[in-house]
């Protein structure tokens, strides 16, 4: 399960906060750039109040400004923005491993080496589209296992962020087969239910990431 602030996944709503957020992300919406209520709602096809409400997500994530005449201002997500996440992740997403050394199934650690093969196949095969899915999927399933509803409730609110920095770190040459190291080593301190090792391993996976964002920001 993938946790989204948007909420509402199936509705109309939530689809369309879904297309906007993918697309601000994704930079077809850039920073600084105007958005109008009717056309967007031209453009998906859609009345203007499930634009509205999307917008009003998007606003209160703190992705849009509004301005007059129903127009926001993509704000999008900035370097600060970034800069910050990794610090957090490290905190929240240590704790959680650690956490999940207590509370993980057995069923929860057949499915995260599932998930971490389907990662080396897809590794080899250079598919960083599947990749990004697996290791996303490989961080929910451990916020799951820490069995944690607060914690699951903090990933909820910077899911956005979250999202960009993961693509543009697995961007970096060689940054998959290190992801595919680093979950090995997660998994490995889980089955071994050594909570210190599951805390280190998370954090020094993130740190990859940190530097591999860094890299391919400088590139």
């Amino acid at each position: 399960m993938e946790y989204t602030g948007g909420g509402e996944q199936n509705s109309l709503r939530g689809k369309v906060f879904k297309q906007l957020l993918d697309d601000i992300l994704n930079g077809k919406y850039k920073p600084g750039e105007t958005l109008v209520e009717s056309r967007l709602a031209d453009e998906l096809g859609v009345s203007r109040t499930p634009i509205r409400e999307a917008l009003k997500q998007l606003e209160l994530e703190g992705l849009v400004t509004p301005l007059a005449n129903r127009r926001v201002v993509v704000e999008g997500v900035t370097q600060r923005d970034i800069d910050d996440i990794y610090v957090i992740r490290k905190a929240i997403e240590g704790i959680a491993a650690r956490w999940a050394t207590e509370h993980i199934s057995e069923s929860q650690l057949e499915e995260l080496r599932h998930i971490v093969d389907l990662e080396e196949f897809f590794t080899q095969k250079g598919d960083m589209d599947k990749v990004e899915e697996l290791d996303r999927e490989f961080h929910n399933m451990i916020f799951q296992a820490s069995n944690s509803k607060p914690l699951r409730f903090i990933l909820s609110n910077f899911h956005q962020f979250v999202k960009k920095a993961r693509r543009d770190s697995l961007m970096v040459k060689g940054r998959m087969n290190k992801t595919l190291e680093e979950h090995r080593a997660i998994l490995k301190a889980l089955e071994d239910k050594d909570p210190d090792e599951a805390e280190k391993a998370m954090i020094r996976h993130i740190s990859g990431a940190e530097e591999n964002y860094t890299a391919h920001r400088h590139n």
